[in-house]
């Protein structure tokens, strides 16, 4: 039997999906809708059952170190199950909670929020995340029902009633082909809706038919072709750069950017708020609807299943032998590129399942998005050695503007 353990030097996180990857859209880019297939024969209809909701959360809270316990309803779409699915969750989260702090947070597209929804997340303190790809035009670009209706106006109207009801709720943008050459538009549209949280994830997929009805290529595949609705590197790095030259102006310190605040805790050595720019992974597992439980959401396939919580505990699946390996590929695998790189303390390779290419010498496991990386951090490098120096005097990197406007930077 595998060795396990409960270490004390972070906390045991484990996403879980209570409809799996049902949802009432039908994005072109989701990288999760397809995952039904691998549960064409599930009794349950996708659904979690009483049961597996009050076993998760009884272990997930007694298998934590910290006082602190958070929990994610990730999807599909997680407003498909009814709000009593919910109510029903935080009773139980009191009921075993023993003392500890619990925080819910919940990943939605947004279409199906209602003024009950939204007092229910009020009156118990969850944070929303909502997915809206920038102003109408470039949402709706992707992100249309299964009828090919657009979405964009039901999102809207699910965010007025977040606003309405005095929510707090963050924005989850994904950057593809057709939107990344606005950036600005971008973010105009964020700071308009006065969202001063923001994720930006830049999408990046391979086609690979399976038996099954999959069709996306597994992260450690090769030589599949890139779906056409992917970022490209050099428009992802113009992205990040041009915004970045707004925010680093005029925003610091009042909209965060998910992204930006990682690379300046790396510049610091300090561990980044993101597990795509962490030295190691394997951090963040994910439940699926019927107890199955994987290594990372980004890799749902089933040579990455670790088991299922009926037949083994999250602590010896997330703390197996298999799954420690799996979290230190992400630095183990790096090529020599990489590893010679001045910038690899910022970036560590970003997330395994986009190193599908080929370093200049032919050796495999490069970022096929690092060259879009490697032009940000050199773009941004004296402003974050900037922050960085004031981080470590103890004053606000905000400082920053202020130096630009001087001309000091």
């Amino acid at each position: 039997m595998e060795q396990t353990f409960a270490p004390f030097a972070r906390p045991l996180y484990v996403m879980t999906k209570p409809v799996g990857a049902v949802c009432n859209l039908a994005c072109d880019y989701c990288y999760y809708l397809e995952k039904v297939n691998l549960y064409k024969n599930a009794a349950s209809k996708y659904v979690m059952s009483d049961e597996l909701l009050e076993r998760f959360i009884k272990e997930y809270i007694q298998s934590q170190t910290m006082p602190q316990v958070l929990f994610t309803w990730h999807g599909g779409e997680t407003l498909m199950r009814p709000l009593s699915f919910y109510k029903r969750a935080v009773e139980l989260q009191k009921r075993y909670a023993n003392g500890r702090t619990i925080d819910n947070c919940i990943q939605t597209n947004g279409t199906l929020l209602t003024d009950e929804w939204c007092e229910f997340f009020r009156q118990n303190n969850w944070l929303v995340g909502i997915s809206i790809d920038g102003p109408q035009e470039f949402h709706d670009e992707y992100r249309k029902n299964k009828q090919g209706r657009p979405s964009f106006v039901k999102v809207m109207r699910g965010i007025e009633l977040l606003n309405k009801h005095g929510v707090e709720w963050n924005a989850m943008a994904v950057v593809n082909d057709y939107n990344a050459d606005y950036p600005l538009d971008f973010y105009h549209f964020f700071k308009e809706l006065n969202c001063h949280y923001i994720q930006f994830a830049p999408i990046v997929e391979r086609i690979s038919r399976h038996a099954d009805g999959r069709y996306l290529a597994t992260p450690l595949q090769e030589g599949d072709r890139l779906a056409d609705f992917s970022v490209s590197p050099e428009q992802w790095g113009n992205f990040l750069c041009t915004i970045f030259d707004e925010w680093v102006r005029n925003d610091v310190g009042t909209y965060f950017i998910q992204l930006f605040d990682s690379t300046l805790a790396n510049w610091v050595g300090e561990q980044p708020g993101v597990c795509s720019m962490a030295k190691t992974c394997g951090h963040a597992g994910v439940m699926e609807f019927n107890g199955d439980v994987y290594t990372c959401d980004h890799f749902v396939f089933p040579e990455f299943k670790l088991g299922n919580i009926y037949e083994k505990t999250l602590v010896e699946m997330m703390y197996s032998e298999r799954q420690m390996k799996f979290g230190q590929m992400k630095q183990d695998s790096l090529p020599g590129q990489c590893r010679a790189c001045e910038y690899l303390f910022a970036c560590n390779g970003e997330c395994p399942k986009n190193r599908f290419m080929h370093t200049e010498t032919g050796e495999p496991g490069l970022n096929y998005l690092c060259k879009g990386y490697y032009k940000f951090f050199e773009h941004v490098a004296p402003y974050m050695d900037f922050m960085k120096k004031e981080l470590l005097a103890q004053r606000p990197p905000a400082n920053v503007m202020e130096a630009i406007r001087n001309g000091e930077l």
